[in-house]
């Protein structure tokens, strides 16, 4: 048996744990809890990394500790004994993959909100509030500390008691390296003022738990080494922390992290999205590493194979952390040991996982939507029919692809039909804001699965009824997509408007007058004013809504944000577009106010763009519908519940007609995998 040389697949020794190799899911919270409890689904998708052959997966991002820590976004309640058990049995199940588990903790601090939870204040070293969750926080008293310093260790007992290898204390954002920051610890007494006075707090937290544990049991920190803001910690500052914290011996480990998360714009350079650099702040964490004798590990959009191997191969990490690229591929491992790299999907970095927590209520990957569904849903489709048959495909969008690759990997014969010359759909337009380019990994990967798997591709195919029906199919279904629509509420001017796609994919004239009026309140209207505004155009950009990209996430708003402001765009907001028409020096575009009828303003403007998400393109589906088994009709239980699509309404039917997608609705890019793989799944 030889031994691979590969570095992400070499052993470390991490205190008494031995680490099979040194690829590792950071600690986060996904908010796939229940009752704060990491029940069956959050067990289910640790257990699907550890299967994938990771080395260690870290739970609980936040899991918090005290009832004045409320759950700010699904955390984990660990200071209640009932977490016991199921942190237990996700401890075994983590385990007999030969994979370790941790989980971190916290008291939240000022980082969460007072109407949560049991509705108590919330406390923080300082009264400062922190402006992305807003809650004023009560300034500590001198009670407060010996009970949320026990709470932690408390907390670090229950996880030891539940068979888990180890702790992260998360020092970043949260109460415990709000002591030591001097932006947010402003207090004049001893656990305040200088760095020693600021130490005494993290150190006290430190020392309890290790009372509590004993010296086996591994405790690591997720500790902020740059706050990147004046009167934050500083680079210097933040080396002597970390070397004052490891002189304490209380320490096994540190994840490094650069930045300050109290604000959207902050939290977007911590958590980096498409468009930033790929792993920006690694060569740091390198520099962090040399200062100091424990083990490093660093997370951050470091979302492929090649950044992970060079961080190792440098020195400058011990341990790589790759979250969100488990999210899109949990068998990175497995699939590196076997040599098939090529065929892990990628991260793109839409941070759609990320914003989900606040926007869906739990983590979701834009294009693996098992991830999260493990009880549902297959990270590894089976090859599992008894009879294939021929499924035919209409349209190369990712709703298409998915459904194409799905029903090729359970073994049917599948064909698809792609109207353009390349597959993509409104990938391909997204992609077109050069910023956003990485979106075309969605359908890239999608492509090269279906080559290899035998899928029967035919591009600058725009199908016709009889194109369908000469290929003898057994199931049909249309993946054809949307085009843009008009919003209803314009009176006049229809045919002198263009949509998002043309604002993306036209020529753009420096100096010309473009508004973009956006009533879908996703990405499409920004990434338009964006485009038009960095080509030189002068963009105003309206909206009915009473906050630009009321759909876009946290941590996608900031980019966008900045380049608005970058760029000059004009915003209003509460503004409906109801008329546009021509005038002697171009259009003149008429707005009102949803709220006032009587509002009335007109802009002078060379060009009209207006965002109304997508009409379905479905001339195939109805024209083919007549003639299908089941005239077309889902069978929604079915369909949720994953099981096989019998409807017959039509007995003389030839074939099974489902559509999918934006061919139904105007929805995202995530629901159109989604449906892809369920319908798959149920053929």
């Amino acid at each position: 048996m030889t031994t691979s040389r590969d570095p992400l697949l070499q052993p470390f020794s991490l205190g008494n744990l031995t680490l099979k190799n040194r690829i590792v899911s950071a600690s986060h919270e996904p908010s796939y809890s229940e009752d704060g409890m990491p029940k069956a689904r959050y067990r289910l998708y640790h257990e699907a990394k550890a299967k994938g052959g990771m080395a260690m997966t870290m739970i609980g991002g936040s899991a918090v500790v005290a009832p004045d820590s409320p759950p700010a976004f699904g955390n984990l309640l660990l200071y209640k004994d009932e977490i016991v058990p199921w942190l237990s049995e996700l401890a075994d199940g983590v385990h007999q993959h030969d994979c370790k588990v941790m989980c971190q903790i916290t008291h939240l601090g000022r980082r969460t909100r007072y109407n949560t939870g049991d509705w108590l204040p919330v406390v923080a070293p300082s009264g400062m509030r922190e402006p992305a969750h807003r809650a004023f926080p009560k300034e500590m008293e001198d009670h407060d500390f010996e009970r949320i310093a026990q709470a932690y260790a408390d907390g670090a007992a229950r996880c030891q008691a539940a068979g888990l290898d180890g702790i992260e204390i998360n020092g970043y954002g949260h109460m415990f390296d709000g002591f030591l920051s001097p932006w947010t610890n402003r207090r004049d007494d001893e656990w305040g003022g200088d760095l020693q006075g600021r130490l005494r707090f993290p150190l006290k937290i430190l020392d309890t738990i290790r009372a509590t544990v004993g010296p086996d049991f591994i405790i690591g920190v997720r500790l902020v080494v740059d706050e990147l803001m004046p009167h934050g910690i500083g680079r210097d500052e933040g080396l002597e922390i970390y070397r004052l914290l490891e002189q304490s011996g209380a320490i096994d480990f540190f994840s490094v992290i650069r930045g300050h998360i109290d604000s959207d714009a902050g939290l977007a350079e911590v958590i980096p999205n498409m468009g930033a650099p790929s792993a920006p702040h690694l060569a740091f964490a390198g520099e962090v590493r040399r200062t100091t004798g424990l083990p490093i590990m660093h997370a951050s959009r470091i979302n492929d194979v090649a950044t992970a191997r060079y961080a190792l191969r440098e020195g400058l990490l011990d341990m790589v952390g790759m979250v969100r690229a488990h999210m899109a591929e949990p068998n990175i491992t497995a699939l590196i040991e076997s040599g098939e790299e090529e065929r892990i999907r990628p991260c793109v970095g839409a941070g759609y996982c990320i914003d989900g927590i606040y926007e869906n209520g739990a983590a979701y990957c834009i294009h693996n939507p098992a991830t999260g569904r493990e009880a549902t849903m297959p990270h590894v489709i089976a090859r599992d029919v008894d009879a294939p048959r021929h499924v035919v495909v209409v349209g190369g969008g990712p709703a298409g692809l998915e459904a194409a690759r799905a029903s090729a990997e359970r073994g049917h014969r599948v064909t698809l039909l792609e109207a353009n010359d390349e597959a993509g759909g409104q990938v391909r337009v997204a992609s077109l804001l050069e910023r956003r380019r990485e979106m075309l990994g969605i359908t890239e990967w999608r492509v090269s699965e279906c080559q290899r798997l035998g899928v029967e591709l035919r591009f600058n195919c725009y199908a016709e009824a009889e194109d369908v029906l000469g290929l003898d199919p057994d199931v049909v279904i249309i993946a054809t997509g949307g085009l843009p629509q008009v919003h209803p509420q314009l009176e006049s001017g229809e045919s002198l408007v263009n949509s998002s796609w043309d604002a993306l994919a036209d020529p753009v004239r420096p100096g010309e007058r473009v508004l973009v009026f956006d009533d879908h309140g996703g990405h499409p209207g920004l990434s338009a004013a964006e485009h038009l505004a960095s080509k030189g155009a002068m963009v105003h950009f309206a909206t009915p809504e009473r906050m630009i990209g009321i759909e876009v996430g946290s941590t996608n708003f900031p980019a966008f944000l900045t380049a608005l402001d970058r760029y000059g765009v004009d915003v209003s907001l509460n503004r409906t577009l109801v008329g546009v028409e021509r005038a002697s020096d171009g259009l003149k575009a008429t707005l009102t106010s949803p709220y006032c009828s009587d509002t009335r303003e007109t802009l002078s403007v060379d060009r009209v763009i207006v965002e109304h998400g997508t009409a379905p393109l479905d001339e195939l589906y109805f024209e083919l519908k007549p003639q299908s088994s089941n005239l077309g009709e889902l069978d929604i239980d079915a369909f949720i519940a994953v099981k096989p699509q019998r409807k017959t309404r039509n007995p003389q039917g030839r074939f099974q007609l489902f559509r999918i997608g934006d061919a139904v609705a105007s929805r995202n890019v995530h629901a159109g995998v989604y449906d892809g793989l369920r319908l798959a799944m149920g053929l």
